[in-house]
């Protein structure tokens, strides 16, 4: 086993900055993905973590763009019976054919930690899952699919306030539901689940990576920095390696479509903030 990363290329930016990087990263994506079709190669990116850190917020930003009929989002969602009884297979049957690009907004770690967190499965069939992840995903990547494994890392107070944020919005109030509340009572256990996969689970060739998702922005520019660090595909530009921060002359920010400009920093951080509730 390895220690997860912890990866940071980004800090703090000012959200002109994170539109430049955002686009400059699609582009790059989307010759990952040129690559990958005229090569036969097979791509399963895993993005994991609590309830509102901004697994598909995250994943629509690297999908939008890419060729629709060489790229899939997997989200399994409430398993069935079946699947759950069948859970390596349920995932099997969803890996990337070759030439395709395949985003899990959550994957099969939802054994790991959701389901027995919130008893959604029996215990044997957590510890099942525990002692075979490894050897089925040294079996995927023995048959040459390429896993990047994500966890988009918030703290209880964000994942608090974004619960609080959709509850009060009048187009997400859809997404906060009871099991998610549930969740959130379930904190520590849930925690402790996460650190047993990490210790039991990552691995030399599939390590968990960790990116703190309190900046929605960030988080979303280390995850397209670190996939695109990650492989190396035809035509893949240099990029800088130094962390942007935010630059105050660019003090104005979009919130609502509602454009705010001549921003003292304390106004600034607190309409950042907010935007990165959502």
């Amino acid at each position: 086993m390895v220690e997860p990363k912890f990866y940071s290329a980004f800090e703090n930016v000012s959200e002109k900055k994170y539109r430049k990087e955002k686009f400059r990263y699609q582009i790059e994506l989307l010759k990952m993905q040129e690559w990958a079709l005229a090569n036969d190669k097979r791509i399963a990116i895993v993005f994991e973590g609590r309830d509102a850190a901004g697994k598909g917020s995250a994943i629509k930003r690297m999908a939008e763009n890419l060729m629709t009929k060489h790229h899939r989002v997997v989200e399994i969602g409430s398993p069935t019976p079946k699947q759950n009884r069948t859970w390596f297979h349920t995932f099997e049957c969803t890996m990337p054919k070759n030439g395709e690009i395949v985003f899990y907004d959550r994957s099969w770690y939802s054994r790991a930690m959701i389901q027995p967190t919130m008893n959604y499965c029996s215990n044997s069939q957590y510890k099942y899952f525990m002692n075979q992840v490894n050897q089925w995903e040294s079996g995927l990547i023995k048959e040459g699919v390429t896993l990047i494994k994500l966890y988009l890392s918030i703290d209880k107070s964000t994942q608090k306030k974004r619960f609080e944020m959709r509850k009060n919005h009048s187009l997400k109030y859809w997404k906060l539901s009871k099991n998610d509340l549930e969740s959130l009572k379930m904190w520590d256990l849930y925690t402790y689940y996460k650190n047993e996969m990490f210790r039991k689970t990552s691995t030399k060739i599939a390590p968990w990576v960790v990116i703190n998702a309190k900046n929605k922005m960030t988080a979303r520019l280390n995850a397209f920095r670190y996939i695109i660090d990650s492989i190396d595909y035809d035509g893949k530009s240099t990029l800088k390696t130094k962390p942007w921060n935010i630059d105050m002359n660019e003090n104005r920010i979009k919130l609502f479509n509602v454009s705010f400009d001549n921003l003292t920093r304390e106004q600034y951080d607190l309409l950042n903030h907010i935007k990165q509730m959502f």
